[in-house]
């Protein structure tokens, strides 16, 4: 997706609730962690897909992040959604259990951490409803994997359509274009592996940190 000559880039928002109720703590640890990137405002928003006013209003706590938006901004500040929400594990054990932490939902998906923190990939199980975030399209470095547990997805790069069923998997560049919709009302479960690569670019740009 590129950004038009002279502008910001789309912003590719979906409607949200004006206030955070699911994720309280979401809008101050975005903020902190942007300027400990050392990231302005409008530097974090770009790379991101958003306009700053939207990524202001999440700082603020006026918006709620969908999953795909925590998912953005997770590989630009170089960490985890499960830091984004305050669920640290320790990173001495490799083993996560069954049942051990309660699942997330954020804007209609809903995601089980799969994995640990501090690595260079993040491991989910996703609930994605029909429905939920089907046009939200997304554009940044690194991998994507996922495996269709239960229902069906509707998978977009670029151009091309593909609709898979379980035991179908998907293993692309992320820098490609792609959304992901459920394709039955049903809904669809996948396992969903990232890459947390940052951009090159990620302290160009500095100007006021603070801002």
């Amino acid at each position: 997706m590129q950004t038009p000559p002279g502008g910001h880039p789309p912003d590719l928002r979906t409607p949200a609730r004006d206030v955070v109720d699911e994720l309280p703590d979401v809008a101050p640890r975005l903020r902190d962690l942007r300027r400990r990137r050392g990231l302005t405002l409008e530097a974090a928003a770009q790379r991101a897909g958003l306009s700053p006013a939207h990524l202001s209003r999440l700082e603020t706590g006026r918006r709620q992040p969908s999953l795909p938006m925590l998912l953005s901004l997770a590989r630009i500040y170089g960490t985890t959604i499960a830091e984004l929400l305050g669920e640290l594990s320790p990173e001495h054990d490799p083993v996560v259990r069954a049942g051990r932490r309660e699942p997330a939902a954020a804007d209609g998906w809903t995601y089980h951490q799969a994995g640990v923190p501090g690595r260079a990939m993040q491991a989910l199980r996703l609930v994605v409803p029909y429905g939920a975030q089907g046009d939200l399209v997304r554009v940044h470095p690194g991998e994507e994997w996922m495996y269709v547990l239960d229902g069906r997805l509707r998978l977009t790069l670029g151009e091309a359509v593909h609709e898979l069923g379980p035991g179908d998997s998907a293993h692309f560049d992320s820098l490609t274009p792609h959304r992901l919709a459920a394709a039955g009302r049903e809904g669809a479960e996948l396992l969903f592996v990232h890459t947390l690569l940052q951009s090159p670019d990620l302290h160009a740009h500095l100007a006021d940190p603070h801002r």
